[in-house]
């Protein structure tokens, strides 16, 4: 494409990224009166997009928020002035003016000449009370100067900077918000580099996409590349440390980096963090950030917050690498191209799944039908539902839930209990399935029929719930089922836990001592020597746990004790886990403030002994999350099933077809 156009995309991005801060801000994410005057015409995003941790709000944390400002924020006083590289239709320094912070900080905004002239027009017309001098397209007064500039030209950016009164020798905080990445390398290396040798004080704040080659990455690149817009800096500074070297290379002292999930855990306060949660429902936990880094330069006494040294986990040792293949079935016949949802071994070889959000003919939906895998002659093919209800039922197959539990029972049935169908709207009902004689119906054996009774409809005695668990327990001769933790529409993670008579189906106490653990939703737990391993999960104010625990039987009832494990298990959730000869397996899932991602964890009960394997690639990306997992003992294998999730502003993505790991090398001798 032609330089016009690359420049075209890239101008249409500052489009869809104002659209986003003018939502969050109207909302009440960011207080910001000034984007909606900005952009009138707004639309509402998703609430993954408001939630994730933004500039702005990164910029609350470099500017005092009231006359006692927070601790460890810099003094605009002491900032002589700001320079926002391709700052688009940021409101920055209309909201530092408000509030009276400026002081005698001038702020510079830099970008493209016609979106310049576009946020000239727009200031003018809204009489923002900026004096106004033109020459070329420019908007100047005395503490705000709008320059139309490609940044790619440093000659003319210098030249127009110079006119328009920049000091190089003032205290200078330069701003990039995803902005380097659209300039070819070079360029974006040079301009780097020039910020270093022009000024004599002076901080650059970089804001941009890090880890091109995760799953999450390998879909946000797919999605640039369907829009011709490519994001330069991935191939050559794919991660905090390449960023790091990247400005320490070209003149700047220091540099330290981290990314927003960091920065949000450290620098987002509690009341924050439980004032967002409280501004609309949200349930996508599963997405990971962006990145960004900060470098000074001949500023040594600049008290700083993001140049203070962060402990980044890291990356766990591998241990070995686990065998993938995808498998041939059709995923999109099987209805397995879904997440949220559940699937249980109902048969030796015969997988039952639930619920769910998905795709079914074309469109992105909750789904109401249940899918079956059947492996015949070594290989996984899709097989056909009958569901039949007795004549009292609600009269739908399926009422659209996930999130919920799916446990096997004995006498082929199955208990399906919680869930729900939005953030607002729990499934209140619990569903009991029996499975009867399945039916062969080709000669192949490629299909077959399942019939399924929902055999009775009552209230869940445990509340309404979804992400928690429910595991069958033996107590005093008797099976319960153990059902513990998730979240309520109302309560963003529960902490509590319920006894379920299997034949009752009615809520018992039962004794329970040891120290209580912390409430968690997204975490793992399965049966074990008569009790539960439970495993992670997302903790309050939405923090990965790392601990495993033991609801371990005794004489009375049931005791709480931590299983210690070695090395330290890393933090994570939405997972799944088995047990297979006294080895827990933790499948997937999400952890933070580590380079990789989690493939399987293999945990020894015995000795504690923590070890953790890559899974080999596949070749489209992979997501361990909202997925679900089944373990055949006697292969010792493991199918994954479905998984995925909404991928930012790219992309609902999904996982095209199950895929089978050989667990025979990790397994072998157990």
């Amino acid at each position: 494409s032609s330089p016009r156009q690359q420049q075209r995309r890239v101008r249409d991005t500052n489009e869809s990224s104002a659209a986003s801060k003018g939502s969050a801000a109207a909302l009440g994410y960011t207080r910001d009166r000034f984007l909606s005057a900005l952009l009138p015409r707004s639309s509402r995003r998703a609430p993954l997009i408001h939630r994730l941790p933004c500039p702005a709000r990164l910029r609350r944390c470099l500017v005092p928020q009231g006359a006692g400002g927070r601790a460890g924020s810099i003094s605009l006083v002491f900032s002589a002035q700001i320079l926002s590289l391709g700052a688009g239709f940021d409101s920055l320094y209309f909201r530092l003016k408000e509030l009276g912070l400026l002081g005698c900080t001038v702020v510079y905004e830099v970008d493209f000449p016609d979106v310049v002239r576009r946020k000239a027009a727009l200031i003018e017309e809204l009489d923002l009370s900026v004096p106004q001098s033109h020459g070329e397209p420019c908007l100047a007064g005395e503490d705000y100067k709008l320059l139309g500039v490609d940044l790619s030209d440093l000659s003319r950016l210098e030249e127009s900077l110079k006119q328009a009164g920049l000091d190089p020798e003032a205290p200078t905080l330069l701003l990039a918000e995803v902005v380097l990445t659209y300039m070819e390398n070079s360029r974006s290396d040079a301009l780097i580099q020039w910020a270093a040798s022009s000024f004599s004080r002076a901080q650059f704040v970089l804001y941009e996409q890090i880890h091109p080659e995760d799953p999450f990455g390998r879909v946000m690149l797919q999605h640039f590349s369907r829009r011709n817009s490519r994001l330069h800096s991935l191939s050559c500074y794919p991660d905090c440390q390449a960023q790091r070297s990247r400005f320490l290379q070209r003149g700047w002292e220091e540099c330290s980096v981290l990314d927003m999930n960091e920065f949000y855990s450290r620098y987002i306060s509690a009341d924050e963090h439980h004032r967002i949660q409280t501004l609309e429902p949200f349930d996508e936990y599963e997405v990971i950030c962006l990145g960004g880094a900060g470098c000074t330069h001949h500023l040594p006494d600049f008290d700083f917050i993001w140049l203070a040294a962060f402990p980044v986990n890291p990356a766990p040792q591998v241990a070995g690498i686990i065998s993938a293949s995808a498998c041939s079935v059709d995923a999109e016949t099987a209805g397995l191209r879904r997440y949220g949802h559940r699937s249980a071994l109902i048969k030796p070889h015969m997988i039952l799944t639930t619920g769910g959000f998905g795709e079914h003919d074309g469109q992105h939906r909750r789904l109401h039908e249940l899918h079956l895998l059947i492996k015949h002659q070594g290989m996984w093919r899709a097989g056909s539902v009958h569901l039949e209800e007795p004549g009292d039922t609600w009269g739908m197959s399926w009422d659209g839930r996930l999130f919920h539990t799916m446990t096997c029972l004995s006498g082929n049935q199955a208990l399906v209990m919680g869930g729900r169908t939005s953030p607002v709207n729990p499934a209140l009902r619990m569903l009991q399935l029996r499975f009867a004689e399945s039916r062969q119906i080709s000669a192949m054996g490629r299909a077959a029929v399942v019939e399924l009774a929902v055999l009775r409809h009552v209230e869940n005695p445990t509340g309404p719930r979804w992400r928690h668990t429910a595991t069958e327990v033996r107590h005093q001769g008797q099976m319960f089922l153990f059902i513990y933790g998730g979240r309520s529409a109302v309560q963003p993670v529960l902490g509590d836990w319920h006894f379920l008579h299997l034949e009752e189906l009615s809520c018992v106490q039962i004794p329970v001592e040891g120290p209580l653990p912390v409430g968690r939703h997204s975490h793992s737990a399965c049966s074990w020597d008569g009790g539960v391993l439970l495993a992670g999960g997302l903790g309050a104010a939405e923090q990965p746990v790392g601990s495993v625990l033991f609801l371990r039987p005794t004489e009375r009832g049931f005791r709480w004790q931590t299983v210690e494990t070695q090395p330290s298990l890393l933090p994570r959730y939405s997972h799944t886990a088995h047990v297979h000869d006294g080895k827990l397996l933790l499948v997937g899932g999400v952890w933070l403030h580590s380079p990789s991602v989690p493939g399987v964890t293999v945990i020894d009960l015995a000795t504690g002994l923590c070890l953790e394997y890559q899974i080999d690639t596949v070749s489209w990306p992979l997501m361990l999350h909202n997925h679900s997992s089944v373990f055949l003992p006697d292969e010792k294998e493991l199918l994954l099933v479905g998984g995925g999730g909404n991928c930012f502003s790219f992309g609902t993505h999904f996982n095209q077809r199950p895929v089978c790991l050989d667990l025979g090398s990790i397994l072998a001798g157990h």
